[in-house]
């Protein structure tokens, strides 16, 4: 079934509709929220409910603003950071014992791992440095800008311009 259809058919609740789509897309977006909360349960939870909360917002998806997958992506990431600000997983947090925190050390890999869980890996690798470090923190690790430019120890504007202009050469080079 052609994409556009199968979409429009998801915006008018065909259940069909919603498992194809949770299949085709279920294991990229469980990826994108597990880099961000870093367990596999609490993954599987924000997952879920993205799904439910496209499903119930699936009318505000727009296919002339940007593609589906990246609309269902965009969720992902918010809800998944969402939850790491939440109370009750901060104080989930505070409980956990020392070998979580030796799985969750940066490592040189992480950008690798997490974008292709995505499928994303190949058009990354092809951006200079700097705007590998910026997107890996902004996008894969759900820091907000200011945490980024503390991290990064340059200004937020910065931050933001390298962002936008990463993001656009990111664009060329998948659209070429």
């Amino acid at each position: 079934m052609q994409l556009d259809l199968l979409i429009s058919k998801f915006q008018q609740k065909d259940e069909n509709a919603f498992e194809t789509l949770y299949n085709m897309y279920s294991t990229s977006m469980h990826g994108v929220i597990y880099n961000i909360v870093r367990d596999h349960n609490i993954a599987e939870e924000v997952m879920q409910d993205v799904f439910i909360k496209a499903w119930h917002k699936s009318e505000s998806y727009d296919a002339t603003k940007g593609r589906f997958f990246t609309w269902l992506l965009n969720i992902s990431r918010n809800a998944a950071i969402d939850k790491t600000r939440s109370k009750g997983f901060k104080n989930n947090s505070k409980n956990l014992d020392a070998e979580y925190f030796v799985d969750i050390l940066p490592s040189q890999d992480d950008l690798n791992n997490s974008t292709d869980a995505i499928g994303v890996g190949k058009f990354i690798s092809l951006l200079k440095p700097k705007c590998i470090e910026v997107l890996e923190l902004l996008y894969f690790k759900g820091y907000t800008q200011k945490e980024a430019a503390e991290t990064l120890e340059i200004p937020i504007g910065t931050v933001k311009t390298r962002n936008r202009n990463c993001i656009n050469e990111l664009r060329e080079i998948v659209l070429n």
